[in-house]
Formats: structure tokens, C-alpha cells, sequence
């Protein structure tokens, strides 16, 4: 754990604006850590350099074509999750779910609740799951009692990913314990466009389309759901730090990358020309960001085709699952 202080004197020291055993000004302090907010929001652009990705669930309407994702109006159709908790300082309990997934980002809207609270980790809660009662971290302190709340996920800067979850029942009893999973297609805009049916029936989406906004995005599925539950994955949005004081969790790495970083972009602010002191600066702050994307690299994903599409093959029995059509 560190706080955002001991960052912001480590790059102070760094670019020589402070000596050994002294501390920043209240005024140095609060425009380093502006410095900082914004180098997390540049930060969030850059795939490699986010290390958690956002399982956003929520069950789709039977007729509903557009959903609204982000810091929307409370009479949005999209809602993450609902359950009841209490909220003691900076910890969330949940102690039962509603609906949904309690998840990572998500915004928080009840009772004495304080607006602009999310989650930022989960603690003993399993975050991201059905039913994930247990603690999770918050951004605001607070005391609230056991209320209602209600989550509404972070709007995301794009949706990376998707499938749909169907239930397939028999006489009202599941036959596959969760359900089957089919992949969801990422439209573009213009691939969106060429659909000339856009409210076409159809058993469960097969495509989305995502069109964000400043503070929410408009998501289109396709076709006209009558049953899901839809999965999407997206990249989580950097938390800003609002506290110089308070206690992060990061993962590894990312202490000594932001303190690298943020001396790198402080240098012109404290008049550094030092061309020495600034290539070794540079050098540090690449280095640290390049080994963390190294970490967080995921590699390209293999194209998969249908064995009915593959001209040549051993044979086998495969013949049994495309109806012994294939020679």
C-alpha cells in the first residue's frame, strides 16, 4: 500500500525540488497530485498499461434494443447490480445480492450514500461474480447503515469483448448448470450502419454496438434479444486519486512507473534543463512504463475456424458432428 504523498515527494526528490527529509508544500502537494490525475487519465487510453479488465453483467429485456452505460439518470434501463449493504468509512459490506454483479468501478446511488462513490477493489467479496457478497474498497468515507443500494458500472472507453449466457431449460429445471455461452460480435459504426433491420427478432443478440459518450454510452445490441444475460469486457478506467493521505493498493510496479512518470512531467514546472538529469528522468520513466506493459501484453488472439471450412484434414470422426456431409 502507498500513498499518494510519499509518490509525489519521491518525484519531487528525484528532480532535485526537494532534499532529503523535507516534504512538499500544501500547494506543491495538491498541483502535483492534479499532475498526477491526469497522467491516470492519459493512462487509461494506453491498453498495455491497464491491468484489470471489467466484466460488466447485467440481463437484457425481452424488446430492448439500446441500453444506456455510465453515470446516467436513475431511470436508466441499465443497472448493474442491486443489493443491500452498509458502508463504514471506506468499506463496503455486502450482505446480500438482488440482482446483478457486484463489480469493480461501479458507481453506488441509496440512501445517505455520497455522490461519486465507486468501488474501487474488492476485499473479501469476489467482485465481478453473481451474488458476490463480502467488503469491497471505496473511493469516499462514510458511515451508512444497512440500506438498498444500487450500482451502476463505470461508462468504459470501449467494449473489448462479449458473449450472452442462455438458460436452457427443460420442464422449468436448467439442463446445464449456468447456461450456454455464445460470442457477441463488436460492431463499428459502419458495420452497425449496414444492418438494414435493426429491430429484428431473434432469440439473443449476436452483435452489439457501442457508442460512448462524455459521461454515459449508448450500447445497441442486435438482434431484438428475447432472453440473456449479456457479458462484455472492457479495459477498467484508471481511478483518479481524490485523498494525498489515504492508503492505494496497487499492483506491482505501478508505485515506482507513477513516481518515474509523474518527476518526468514535473521537471518543466520546477524550470529542470539539465539535459543529464533529464535523459536519465526519460529513461527511468520509459523503462518502468515498458516493463509493466510487458506484464500486462496479451498476446494476439489465433484465428479459429469450423472444421467444415477446412479443406484439408486427417481423417477422422469428425463426420458425426457435421452430419457426414464432409468429404
Amino acid at each position: 500500500m502507498t500513498k499518494p504523498i510519499e509518490i509525489i515527494s519521491g518525484a519531487l526528490k528525484d528532480i532535485g525540488a526537494l532534499e532529503a527529509g523535507e516534504t512538499p508544500t500544501p500547494e506543491a502537494a495538491q498541483d502535483a497530485l492534479e499532475v498526477m490525475n491526469l497522467m491516470l487519465d492519459q493512462w487509461s487510453n494506453e491498453n498495455m498499461m491497464v491491468f484489470n479488465v471489467t466484466e460488466i453483467i447485467f440481463t437484457l429485456t425481452n424488446g430492448v434494443v439500446q441500453y444506456t452505460l455510465g453515470d446516467m439518470p436513475a431511470t436508466s434501463n441499465f443497472v448493474g447490480s442491486q443489493f443491500v449493504g452498509s458502508i463504514s468509512g471506506k468499506v463496503l459490506t455486502v450482505t446480500s445480492v438482488t440482482s446483478g454483479a457486484v463489480a469493480q468501478g461501479q458507481l453506488l446511488s441509496g440512501t445517505g450514500i455520497t455522490a461519486g462513490t465507486k468501488i474501487l477493489a474488492p476485499m473479501s467479496g469476489s467482485g465481478g461474480n453473481v451474488n458476490a457478497a463480502g467488503t469491497y474498497q471505496l473511493n469516499i468515507a462514510q458511515n451508512v447503515a444497512s440500506t438498498d443500494i444500487t450500482a451502476r458500472y463505470e461508462k468504459p472507453l470501449y467494449i473489448d469483448s462479449a458473449f450472452v449466457r442462455i438458460n436452457t431449460t427443460s420442464n422449468g429445471q436448467p439442463i446445464l448448470n449456468g447456461g450456454l455461452d455464445y460470442p457477441v460480435a463488436i460492431l463499428s459504426l459502419q458495420e452497425y450502419e449496414l444492418i438494414g433491420l435493426k429491430t429484428l427478432n431473434g432469440p439473443w443478440p449476436k452483435a452489439l454496438y457501442f457508442n460512448p459518450n462524455e459521461d454515459f454510452g449508448n450500447l445497441f445490441v442486435w438482434p431484438n434479444p428475447a432472453q440473456g444475460e449479456m457479458h462484455m469486457f472492457a479495459n477498467t478506467v484508471f481511478t483518479t486519486f481524490d485523498s494525498l493521505d489515504y492508503n492505494y493498493t496497487l499492483p506491482k510496479g505501478y508505485n515506482m512507473a507513477l513516481r518515474w512518470c509523474l518527476a518526468e512531467r514535473l521537471m518543466p514546472m520546477y524550470g529542470k534543463a539539465s539535459q543529464t538529469q533529464i535523459a536519465m528522468i526519460n529513461g527511468f520513466a520509459a523503462q518502468a512504463k515498458s516493463t509493466i506493459k510487458r506484464t500486462n501484453m496479451s498476446p494476439l488472439q489465433v484465428s479459429q475456424y469450423p472444421d467444415s471450412l477446412l479443406i484439408s484434414r486427417s481423417k477422422d470422426a469428425g463426420w458425426i458432428l457435421s452430419g457426414g456431409f464432409f468429404r
